[in-house]
């Protein structure tokens, strides 16, 4: 079935069904890694106690912020090398990704040493409490000693994605899943390992899930295909290509997450419903966040071919294929989803408190993820044309310093949780406005010089 997927052809043809078959495995596959995430909670929880479930809870905003890193970072890859099958230069392609493995060896390597060694300053930064600091502290040891393996699976991932094949990462993160379960219940019920065996079985897992990744590229014909001579030649003019568009993509997720820890500071001090209203309907929120980031990384890949070949229009048919798919999907989805909060969030808890602060936080993040969607949109357009700066200072500006602003002058004057929640729209709306304005100016004095400039 997926193999149907494998070398999409961006260059021809209609777009509007490539750009499903594209975005949707990959929407799955983000749901997926939400499911991942979640099973070292849900057994620990289940299995041994409330304090190795906080512990690992604590970590995850900094889990959140180092893989948007690795994302941002393995996209940059995806849309070089997508440039390059745009030119119709496979070799070139090819010598883009096995630069691209230096890149996931490097960076893995250096954010698993510096994490371990600074575990505990990060641990107290997080004002993890006492009780847990032990237990948090050796989960986040072992987490960033899955880091290379992490590193390697988003790289290897963004390979396959530039040729449009999706079903393949799905795949592997679903044997990830499937072997970070089972070794986590395995962990502490028969090898009684506690948190350490549970954060084994995820190092574990992560491993074998880039192994897959890896085997297939070994496999693989043409331009994806892992040649082990290969790799002894670093071309540094790629690799900076690739950072130049990756970096900027990296911080920017980073931006939204570390923008999150911060307002999560602020709902902690509101108390337990609170803190367990807001997880639950995030667990729901997140699900229509994957939809609409597929569709901006479908917008990413497939301008980033389209520019190599020199074709401007069809990277503006694109454009408004992604917007029509992703405002429909985040209309459709907020409307189902604000209809079937209460009784989803039922699922999560049978006190009303908790459910009328869910309800709460999806008026003011579910409903307006249309605003999301034309972030996503315009910010994957940008980048498609290797324009990948603009966006991340926008986000900085608009979401990490309008939240900081909002959180330390309008909070104090009314803190309740409804006020928290406000900033999320407000910090949206104002990237909006910036990006449409940025990408409007880009079209109309850049585009053509950027793209033809790529064909050469």
């Amino acid at each position: 079935m997926f193999d149907k997927l494998a070398h999409m052809d961006m260059l021809h043809g209609p777009l509007w069904g490539k750009l499903a078959l594209f975005a949707l495995p990959l929407a799955l596959t983000s749901v997926l890694q939400q499911l991942c995430n979640a099973a070292d909670v849900m057994v620990l929880g289940r299995y041994v106690g409330n304090d190795e479930m906080a512990a690992v809870g604590n970590n995850i905003p900094i889990v959140a912020l180092i893989v948007c890193l690795f994302v941002g970072l393995s996209l940059g890859s995806n849309v070089v090398m997508a440039r390059y099958i745009g030119r119709g230069e496979p070799g070139e392609a090819t010598r883009a990704m096995h630069s691209s493995l230096w890149l996931a060896l490097a960076s893995g390597l250096l954010i698993a040493a510096g994490g371990w060694i600074f575990a505990p300053e990060i641990i107290v930064s997080l004002g993890v409490p006492e009780a847990v600091r032990e237990p948090a502290l050796v989960y986040l040891r072992w987490y960033f000693l899955t880091m290379p393996f992490i590193s390697f699976f988003n790289f290897e991932a963004a390979f396959f994605r530039s040729v449009g094949d999706t079903g393949t990462p799905l795949v592997a993160l679903a044997i990830t899943c499937a072997v970070n379960a089972a070794g986590d219940v395995l962990a502490v019920t028969a090898l009684n390992g506690g948190i350490t065996g549970v954060a084994a079985a995820t190092l574990v897992a992560y491993a074998m899930g880039a192994a897959f990744l890896w085997h297939r590229l070994r496999k693989a014909q043409g331009l994806l295909h892992l040649d082990y001579k290969k790799l002894g030649i670093f071309d540094i003019r790629k690799a900076r290509a690739a950072l130049a568009i990756g970096l900027p993509a990296g911080i920017q997720g980073m931006v939204f997450a570390g923008s999150n820890i911060v307002i999560q500071a602020f709902i902690n001090e509101l108390g337990a419903d609170a803190m367990a209203g807001s997880a639950a309907a995030f667990s729901i929120e997140i699900n229509v966040y994957c939809c609409l980031n597929a569709f901006g990384m479908a917008a990413t890949t497939f301008i980033g071919q389209n520019a190599g070949a020199g074709s401007l229009e069809r990277c503006r048919r694109v454009f408004w294929d992604v917007f029509w798919w992703d405002m429909g999907i985040a209309l459709f989805m907020s409307a189902v989803g604000w209809c079937l909060a209460p009784w989803l969030l039922s699922f999560f808890t049978d006190k009303e408190e908790v459910v009328t602060v869910g309800m709460i936080r999806l008026l003011f993040v579910l409903v307006p993820q249309a605003l999301n969607a034309l972030i996503e949109i315009f910010s994957g357009a940008l980048r498609g044309y290797g324009f990948s700066l603009p966006p991340a200072l926008i986000a900085l500006v608009c979401v990490c310093g309008e939240r900081l602003i909002w959180v330390y002058t309008m909070f104090p004057l009314k803190p309740d949780y409804t006020t928290l929640m406000e900033t999320y729209p407000i910090s949206w709306a104002l990237t909006v406005l910036l990006l449409w304005a940025v990408y409007a100016w880009f079209m109309k004095y850049r585009a053509a010089s950027v793209v033809a400039g790529k064909r050469r």
